[in-house]
């Protein structure tokens, strides 16, 4: 059987982390019960467990279990957060401040807005990929209504300054969202210190399964209203209706339970392998770091390299390290990324460009064995161009 490439696409989806499996297996088989079923056993344990998951959740991030409101995953919580806050205060104003390099999950809902006479400021980034914060308060108008800002960028890992946005947010009235899928169990998430009045969560980016997500509400100070967009049996506090799965949320909860605890020892460790990487192959000529170099996911390297096709480069890789140029949801377009090009990269660097994910199992050895690969790559890539210019 030929040995699996080494996978360092982890910015992508993450694989189950055994004692979340572990957590989840009983919920399949044996408490299997509807939470929703009031009169038995077996429909207490379920809502058992589903509190006990909310609990865990509000925790991590410093919120309350009945603020966290369970769905998908996080293309469904930014749907929520957006179009929800969008109908629930029509009455308030129609502008909406977001940024170029936002996720097409709060991009998408943002168009859809505008085709219904919503205006959307997106603004631009600074080169690193860090947002104006001078720029966002020039934006802010007595009609905006919400701001929506990642906390992790999914493509180069910046870390936005959420606790400066949330407090300029505040101090003009605005409701702030911000996209936390790649951010929650890697870096430290307080809604009250960083005043966030909704966050998006997913589980599949953290060592559980695909398929679950949250979205948080804020429910004083101010208290956020949103427009259910998904209507049925009111389950959620009529929020978001459907039988809630067990085993997932069981599942999205060990998860950053798992992550919460390890993450001081995770994040030195992923940093270090990010750093030990970026340093061989930054021996290279050519060779560019997109995004902060500092203020970034552990995790997380993004590069462009200079004289090479893109695919080809990809190709070359893909025997022996599974890695992306970008966001897992538009690797099939055959486009430059939106948010290289928001940093001001070139189409040319942008479409040669990798994306490292660095995950809970990779170790030193494949991280230099990554290394080793992508420098042989470019310069066979790059010797193969130079004897097609002769």
């Amino acid at each position: 059987m030929a040995q699996r490439p080494i996978y360092l696409d982890n910015q992508a989806t993450t694989p189950v982390d055994d004692r979340v499996l572990a957590a989840m297996l009983p919920y399949f088989t044996q408490q299997f019960g509807n939470p929703s079923s009031v009169g038995h056993i077996y429909g207490w344990e379920a809502e058992a467990a589903i509190q006990q998951a909310r609990e865990i959740l509000a925790d991590s991030i410093h919120a309350a279990p009945e603020e966290i409101v369970f769905t998908s995953g996080a293309t469904e919580a930014n749907n929520l957060a957006i179009k929800g806050v969008a109908e629930a205060y029509l009455d308030r104003g129609r502008h909406i401040i977001t940024l170029q390099t936002e996720h097409n999950a709060v991009l998408d809902p943002c168009h859809y807005l505008q085709s219904l006479g919503f205006e959307v400021t997106f603004l631009p980034v600074k080169s690193d990929g860090l947002i104006d914060l001078d720029l966002l308060e020039k934006t802010l108008r007595s009609d905006t209504i919400l701001v929506s800002v990642m906390a992790a960028n999914n493509e180069i890992g910046v870390l936005q300054p959420l606790e400066a946005i949330g407090h300029l947010c505040h101090e003009h009235q605005v409701l702030f969202h911000t996209d936390a899928a790649q951010a929650i169990g890697k870096i430290p998430l307080d809604v009250e210190a960083m005043q966030i009045d909704l966050m998006s969560l997913t589980a599949h980016k953290v060592y559980a399964p695909k398929g679950i997500g949250a979205l948080y509400v804020r429910r004083r100070n101010p208290r956020v209203q949103v427009a259910p967009q998904m209507h049925g049996g009111g389950h959620e506090r009529g929020l978001r209706s459907g039988t809630l799965y067990p085993p997932q949320i069981v599942g999205f909860a060990k998860a950053v339970e798992l992550a919460i605890a390890e993450m001081p020892a995770q994040s030195q460790r992923l940093t270090q392998l990010r750093d030990r990487l970026w340093q061989q192959v930054s021996q290279l000529d050519g060779i560019h770091l997109n995004g902060h170099p500092t203020q970034r996911l552990p995790g997380n390297l993004n590069i462009s390299v200079e004289g090479v096709d893109g695919q080809a480069l990809l190709l070359g890789l893909q025997p022996t390290i599974a890695v992306s140029s970008g966001s897992a949801c538009t690797s099939a377009k055959i486009e430059p990324s939106h948010v290289l090009q928001a940093l001001g990269v070139s189409d040319e660097l942008a479409y040669a460009s990798i994306r490292f994910g660095i995950g809970r199992f990779n170790t030193v050895e494949d991280l230099d064995r990554a290394a080793e690969v992508v420098i042989e790559t470019v310069r066979s890539l790059r010797l193969v161009g130079k004897d097609l210019l002769v």
